[in-house]
């Protein structure tokens, strides 16, 4: 059984679709695609994939991850392009690699984060970033399905900077031209309980009474192992690309030299 992981981006207006909608949307582009997928066993098999910590819905992304078990090898490249033709525009497929190494989800420790704040003057954002920053505890509360939940979100903030507009992932064009923008970039840690963006900006709303006009246009750039000596966050499906390259997999269809030298 082949193993392939893949990373897909959910962009433009296809960042409200809910990880449901993606799922049934993925599902149908692997039929559409003829991928040979490998099913569950029971009464109601279904395809075997492994979604790894996905975004909220109402956010973009540009680092996703799943993984998909197949009955018959193929090219990840090959298989890569067909199954992004089968999907809509903005639920993109960018990179697939053979699974070589057990536990990407393990890898997936931190992400980094794009907000987009219009209408909020650079400086102003600057200045409640400096307060975040300086407190040593940030009391938030979240609505749960057993009630308002308060915790301390300051921890799991690796970095939080106000950027320059020329550092900006999304397009100008996505924006007002004739409104300020502020633009953050957040690094935050995978821990219990999650601390999300819509966390750190109730953050910067109680220690600098920072409050957007407008909801906050959110993109994760990145999620994958966090370096402690950098402060980056490395790309996860590296050591699979190493594995690859170090011993690189037997082409669909090709003799196997071992047996072949072993039925001579």
């Amino acid at each position: 059984m082949q193993r392939v992981r893949l990373r897909y981006t959910k962009r433009g207006r296809l960042r409200f679709t809910s990880h449901r909608d993606f799922q049934r949307a993925f599902e149908r582009a692997l039929r559409r695609a003829e991928v040979p997928m490998a099913y569950s066993a029971g009464f109601t098999p279904h395809p075997k994939v492994s979604y790894a910590n996905a975004a909220p819905t109402g956010t973009g992304s540009e680092a996703e991850y799943l993984e998909i078990a197949l009955t018959e090898p193929r090219d990840p490249e090959t298989l890569r392009t067909l199954l992004d033709e089968s999907l809509p525009d903005g639920l993109d497929i960018v990179e697939a690699v053979e699974a070589r190494i057990s536990g990407l989800a393990d890898r997936l420790t931190a992400s980094v984060w794009e907000l987009r704040l219009d209408g909020v003057e650079p400086a102003d954002a600057a200045r409640a970033v400096a307060a975040f920053n300086a407190a040593e505890t940030v009391e938030v509360q979240r609505l749960t399905k057993n009630g308002v939940r308060t915790f301390d979100a300051r921890p799991a903030v690796a970095s939080l900077d106000s950027v320059a507009g020329s550092e900006m992932h999304s397009s100008p064009a996505d924006r007002p031209t004739d409104q300020p923008c502020a633009i953050l970039r957040l690094v935050v840690r995978h821990v219990t309980p999650a601390v999300r963006p819509d966390d750190v900006l109730s953050g910067l709303r109680a220690v600098a009474d920072l409050a957007p006009p407008v909801p906050a246009a959110v993109t994760r750039l990145a999620q994958g192992l966090f370096d402690e000596e950098t402060g980056t966050v490395t790309d996860p499906l590296a050591p699979d690309r190493e594995a690859v390259t170090a011993a690189p997999a037997t082409t669909p269809g090709a003799a196997d030299p071992a047996a072949a030298k072993a039925s001579a």
